[in-house]
């Protein structure tokens, strides 16, 4: 698990990680001010989602990313990484998701996460 690193700006963005430290479809958990993300860098973009799933109190980045959703290793629900609503059951209730910037490019681009504004 990574820890947020740096501190909050203005908007209360933090920085998390390098884009080139975000694996394609591999979620990576980072704390943000006391909170767990899941950061997943998925189809060109990168998404921060609540890492824990609302049905079961289990860690989202331990499962698998297939097509913009998260699916939780334990019960098998999926939830959408832009809107954290789930797919169906067990899950019925969503997870927060959280804006997240890009500042530079390349590899070396900060990826910032807010856990102050939900998107």
């Amino acid at each position: 698990m990574s820890t947020a690193e740096g501190t909050a700006d203005t908007q209360g963005f933090v920085r998390v990680a390098a884009l080139g430290e975000l694996e394609e479809d591999a979620p990576r958990r980072v704390e943000v001010d006391g909170t767990p993300v899941s950061l997943v860098r998925t189809g060109g973009e990168v998404f921060a989602i609540h890492d824990v799933c609302s049905h079961a109190n289990v860690s989202l980045s331990e499962g698998e990313v297939d097509d913009c959703r998260i699916e939780c290793w334990l019960h098998g629900s999926s939830f959408d990484l832009r809107t954290g609503e789930p797919s169906g059951p067990p899950a019925t209730r969503p997870v927060p998701v959280y804006p997240v910037k890009i500042e530079g490019d390349g590899p070396d681009a900060a990826v910032l996460v807010s856990t102050t504004q939900e998107s």
